[in-house]
């Protein structure tokens, strides 16, 4: 694991940039920048708290000649000297200092980003060196973090933690109910697979920490636009309600100019008709011919847990909403403009007003009611849409649709990377594993405790792949997913024999 974890930090070049931006003192320093992130990442590796006292140990512990070439141990004055606690403290306040903002304001410096941004790069491109890594796909979500501050203001009206603040947090699920805490957002952007794609590891690629007083999503979009501007692409970008619901100019627009495509849950106030364009129905962030009936407009996400009756006539009038959507015929242009084509036009629906439109199959959907003065978009076989319509819910497939539903199931892996690095019998991020306060020493932390959580992940992915492999090898399928779904008989199953 030690020559793992450093052949991953030289790979980042982050230890030379921290080093080089370290004040020169008169005695050199024993613990340089270098041994200091390379003991916080065997530290979490195994398994310890985030805590000074717990990296000092996990130096300590290396053996003598790996000690003595990562500056542990030096010679001083002819006799050994180990590296103390106090050094330890000393450099790292060092480098939170020089990577810290002069005037705290609860978001991190360009230089705190970068280090983050290539720590995780880095994990990536040294998890995928039996699996590269093929996914421009990333599924995003935030998470709360709470500080060690004792939440309790002193005699000069301020917390312990001055970078924190109270932020609000809500539970999705059954039984989860809404609480307030003192903290941090952490937001991660997870790789997932592509449409149609192979499986891949599901690497956190990107993170940002910012204090609960700040939202979460413009410093989000902002990582992944100077991504994007460095030669990564993007391609699917899969979001909740959260981010969708965001102003376009601080999510939607930004992202699409990146050149992502979004993948995202619609927003109760977003769904539905939201207007029109040239007389075409914005509905879902598509555009419908004005004649489409209104029934079919009351079409909303499937229920959870419907059954396959439900699911299927939920899918045939998704199918009969479609035909009446009007094509698109290009692509956007540098500015965001593309041309969309009558669905008459398009040979999807049969129209009278469009002649050519008649010679069709009667089992085509057909307007029964043309309108008495046609709009230009029934007047034009196209017209051009801007990115201001339907700039916030505009998306890659058809909302609610079978195929959203297939592509936005991809959105599980980034819960799956937030339960992970909270999960007790893992890294456990809950209150108390950091005891530092302030919003960059728990940021290193939280990256470092990123980069350990991709390497166990990309671990047990390449596992899985080889036993698959022998399996197939040997003529047995491949090994099925455990089913973790309990039915009613699993419940009386188990209380068969519990005491009354």
């Amino acid at each position: 694991m030690l020559g793992r974890l450093e052949a991953l930090l030289d790979a980042s070049g982050a230890a030379p940039e921290i080093e080089a931006s370290l004040p020169v003192g008169v005695r050199p320093r024993q613990l340089c920048a270098r041994t200091l992130l390379l003991g916080m990442l065997l530290c979490l590796a195994e398994g310890r708290p985030a805590h000074l006292t717990r990296i000092h140990q996990a130096l300590l512990e290396l053996d003598t000649e790996t000690r003595r070439r990562l500056g542990v141990s030096v010679d001083w004055h002819g006799r050994p000297h180990l590296l103390t606690y106090r050094q330890v403290e000393r450099t790292f306040r060092l480098v939170v200092g020089a990577l810290a903002k002069e005037h705290p304001d609860g978001a991190p410096t360009c230089k705190l980003q970068v280090l983050c941004d290539s720590l995780l790069e880095a994990s990536v491109v040294t998890a995928g060196a039996s699996t590269v890594p093929s996914s421009s796909s990333l599924a995003v979500d935030w998470t709360d973090v709470e500080s060690f501050s004792t939440r309790r203001t002193k005699h000069n009206g301020r917390y312990a933690d001055q970078e924190a603040a109270w932020g609000h947090r809500k539970g999705g699920g059954p039984g989860e109910k809404a609480a307030l805490l003192f903290g941090y957002y952490l937001s991660l952007a997870t790789m997932v697979n592509d449409e149609n794609g192979a499986q891949i590891p599901e690497l956190v690629r990107r993170m940002n920490l910012v204090a609960c007083n700040h939202d979460p999503v413009p410093p989000m979009v902002g990582v992944l636009t100077s991504m994007a501007t460095k030669g990564t692409a993007l391609s699917d970008v899969v979001v909740d309600s959260g981010y969708a619901h965001r102003v376009p100019a601080h999510f939607a627009l930004p992202l699409r100019a990146a050149g992502a495509t979004l993948m995202m849950d619609l927003h109760p106030s977003d769904r539905g008709t939201q207007g029109t364009h040239q007389g075409a129905i914005c509905h879902n962030g598509n555009l419908y011919c004005p004649s489409t009936p209104t029934a079919l407009f009351d079409i909303g996400p499937l229920a959870r847990g419907a059954s396959s009756e439900e699911t299927a006539a939920h899918d045939q009038r998704a199918g009969e909403l479609a035909s009446y959507k009007l094509r698109r015929v290009t692509a956007n242009d540098k500015d965001g403009y593309h041309r969309v084509a009558c669905p008459a036009v398009a040979g999807k629906v049969r129209c009278p007003p469009r002649e050519g439109s008649m010679i069709l199959p009667h089992n085509r959907a057909e307007v029964l009611c043309p309108p008495e003065h046609p709009p230009i978009c029934c007047t034009q076989a196209t017209i051009t849409v801007p990115p201001a319509v339907n700039a916030k819910t505009a998306q890659r497939h058809d909302y609610p649709g079978k195929s959203w539903r297939a592509s936005y199931a991809r959105r599980s892996a980034a819960e799956r990377a937030n339960a992970r690095i909270k999960d007790p019998a893992t890294i456990d991020i809950t209150r108390g594993w950091c005891r530092l306060m302030g919003l960059t020493p728990i940021t290193l932390f939280l990256a470092c405790a990123l980069v350990v959580r991709n390497l166990a992940v990309a671990d047990a992915f390449n596992e899985r792949q080889a036993d698959n492999a022998r399996r197939v090898a040997a003529g047995l399928a491949p090994r099925a997913r455990r089913r973790r779904r309990r039915t009613h008989s699993d419940l009386i199953g188990a209380t068969t024999n519990a005491p009354p």
